[in-house]
């Protein structure tokens, strides 16, 4: 595997906190998230960067390999796209699954594999494919989680590991994501180091969290705590990684501290006083295994994959019954932390729907009780607008005056007949008007 390019210390770019990105000092490089660009149309600040010789690279939140289907070809082109647009030195995606087919589900989320032989071999196809597809090489990051799979066959270090074996992916390692791990799951974050294949490493993710009633939250909206950073200085210990990312997704702090979140993880990952990379414990091949033909037995691996990740999503966003096996506490967790992603998501898409509702408390509650067992099928925008034209069909808001600005909103972006009951309140205030 060859050698990695040097990245050095970096940050996540987000549109908020654009401005402070260009003036940080020492900034090497920037993760932006794929989806939220676009390749013809780079935001002024990407490019300034560029200008500059930082480095850019297309995080993806929306492939989800780790699931049942095989990626889709249009999202994948899409990545590509904006690696090439960029001219990023590789992608990253996640070791997730997203959504289901049948039924057709989004979970808005990133949710954690089976660490089963099936959901590895499914996974390994669906990396051959994205990698077959991609113009960079790929990494894949490990996700925090806040439920285990009932039956699982092999440890994280055993998974990552044998997936870098058969296919040659590279890894971005997610400190936060070990330590939120380590609090929900049980699971040793040294232990996973010790493990995987470090020379397999792309780069590493410092984020911060909070925990709440035993459940570590990994929010991407708090600073770092000491803890992941004890966990990044073990991972030093062992290998010196090309590039150190600090993620921050929501409730930005001043421009002064994210450089001092900058500067704490410098002190961490540089040169000075710091032990050598050890070798991997693990014995690897030089090259992957070849891909496989697609066969029978693959396929029944699908199926089974599919039918197992269904019956957990639909449990967390359509209210069925928990799978045998699983912490019902935890999914229950689980599945009000997915809901409130969903209001918090469709208002930053929808301003306007939390000032039509009266308010922020308003518009969470009406929007939660319209989330229950209602699934997202199709994103976020199209969420937005069932959300409105549920609403509507109730004849709600209850306010007139608010009821005809949300059919106005609604109107003006679907680009069709609204619903019937709408339809009948159009013509009830056209009479009253005449």
């Amino acid at each position: 595997m060859k050698t990695m390019a040097h990245l050095g210390v970096g940050i996540g770019w987000r549109p908020e906190i654009a401005d402070a990105v260009e003036r940080l000092p020492g900034l090497d490089w920037v993760e932006v998230v794929a989806e939220n660009i676009c390749p013809g149309h780079l935001p002024a600040s990407l490019l300034r960067l560029r200008e500059r010789g930082v480095r850019v690279v297309p995080h993806g939140v929306s492939l989800g390999l780790g699931g049942a289907e095989r990626p889709d070809a249009g999202k994948l082109a899409a990545l590509g796209e904006r690696a090439v647009a960029l001219g990023a030195p590789l992608v990253t995606e996640h070791i997730a699954f997203v959504r289901t087919a049948s039924p057709a589900l989004e979970a808005g989320h990133l949710l954690p594999v089976q660490r089963t032989r099936d959901a590895l071999d499914v996974l390994c196809e669906n990396v051959r494919i994205a990698q077959d597809a991609l113009p960079v090489p790929l990494a894949l990051e490990n996700i925090a989680a806040l439920i285990s799979w009932p039956g699982e066959e092999l440890t994280e270090g055993q998974f990552l590991t044998e997936l870098v074996e058969r296919t040659g992916v590279r890894l971005l390692i997610d400190v936060a994501n070990l330590h939120t791990n380590r609090v929900n799951r049980g699971e040793d974050p040294f232990a996973v180091l010790d493990a995987i294949p470090l020379e397999a490493l792309a780069y590493v993710h410092v984020a911060g969290g909070v925990e709440r009633g035993g459940v570590w939250h990994d929010t991407h909206a708090h600073p770092v705590p000491t803890v992941v950073l004890d966990i990044l200085a073990e991972l030093r210990k062992r290998v010196e990684p090309a590039g150190v990312l600090l993620e921050r997704d929501d409730d930005f702090p001043a421009e002064a501290e994210l450089a001092g979140e900058l500067a704490a993880i410098r002190d961490v990952v540089g040169p000075a006083g710091l032990s050598p990379a050890r070798p991997s414990p693990v014995p690897r091949g030089s090259a992957p295994d070849p891909a496989p033909q697609p066969s029978a037995g693959l396929e029944r691996a699908r199926v089974r994959v599919g039918l197992e990740q269904a019956a957990l999503l639909s449990a967390l966003v359509g209210g069925t019954p928990v799978p045998e096996g699983f912490d019902r506490q935890r999914v229950r967790v689980q599945a009000r932390a997915l809901a409130a992603k969903r209001a918090e998501v469709v208002a930053k898409l929808a301003p306007e729907l939390p000032g039509i509702l009266g308010g922020e408390d308003p518009y969470r509650e009406a929007f939660l009780a319209y989330a229950h067992n209602r699934p997202m099928t199709a994103g976020y925008r199209r969420d937005a607008l069932d959300f409105a034209e549920h609403l509507l069909i109730q004849d709600l808001p209850a306010d007139p005056a608010a009821r005809r600005r949300l059919t106005s909103w609604w109107r003006d972006r679907v680009g069709a007949r609204p619903p019937r009951r709408i339809v009948r309140w159009a013509r009830t205030l056209v009479g009253r008007a005449a």
